[in-house]
C-alpha cells in the first residue's frame, strides 16, 4: 500500500510540474511550404514583447509565448475567414495587421506575407500596439511582403 502511495505522489508531482513547465497553446495545421519560414522567426523573436518576458511553450507546436496571461504568436497559420480584399490593414512598423476581437482580446494576423503570422493579444495587455511593435522588426526580416498593405 505505501509503494503505491509513494507511487501516486511520484506520478502527481510530475503531473504538476509538467503543467508548469511552460503555457499551452493549441495546435493548429501550418500553412504548407511556410515551415522554413516560420521556423527562422520563431528562433528570432525578442526576449520581451510589452515588457512581457519569453516563456516557454509547453508542447511541441511552432509558437512563442511572452508574459503570464500570454501574448502567444503562430507562423504559418490559414488565412482568417474574414479576411477579404477589401478589409482593412492597419499598419504598424512596416507590418500589415488585419484585426479580430476574441472573448479575452484581440487577434492580429499579418497581412501580405509569405506566412500569415497571428498574435493573441490577451485584453490585459494594453496598448496592444506595443506587442505589434515589438514583433515588427523579426516579421520584416524573416517573412517577406508580397503585398504591402495599402
Amino acid at each position: 500500500m505505501r509503494a503505491v502511495a509513494a507511487g501516486l505522489a511520484a506520478v502527481l508531482t510530475l503531473l504538476l510540474t509538467g503543467c508548469s513547465a511552460g503555457v499551452l497553446v493549441d495546435a493548429y495545421p501550418r500553412e504548407p511550404g511556410t515551415e522554413d519560414t516560420c521556423d527562422m522567426l520563431l528562433a528570432d523573436l525578442p526576449p520581451d514583447v510589452a515588457g512581457q518576458d519569453r516563456g516557454e511553450v509547453a508542447q511541441d507546436v511552432p509558437a512563442a509565448v511572452w508574459g503570464e496571461d500570454p501574448v502567444i504568436l503562430r507562423c504559418g497559420v490559414e488565412q482568417p475567414e474574414d479576411l477579404t480584399a477589401a478589409s482593412r490593414c492597419d499598419e504598424v512598423e512596416g507590418v500589415g495587421w488585419f484585426e479580430e476581437p476574441t472573448a479575452d482580446g484581440r487577434l492580429f494576423t499579418t497581412i501580405g506575407r509569405a506566412a500569415f503570422v497571428s498574435v493573441e493579444v490577451p485584453a490585459g495587455v494594453q496598448p496592444a500596439a506595443d506587442v505589434l511593435v515589438d514583433l515588427a522588426e523579426s516579421i520584416e526580416k524573416h517573412v517577406p511582403v508580397e503585398q504591402p498593405c495599402v
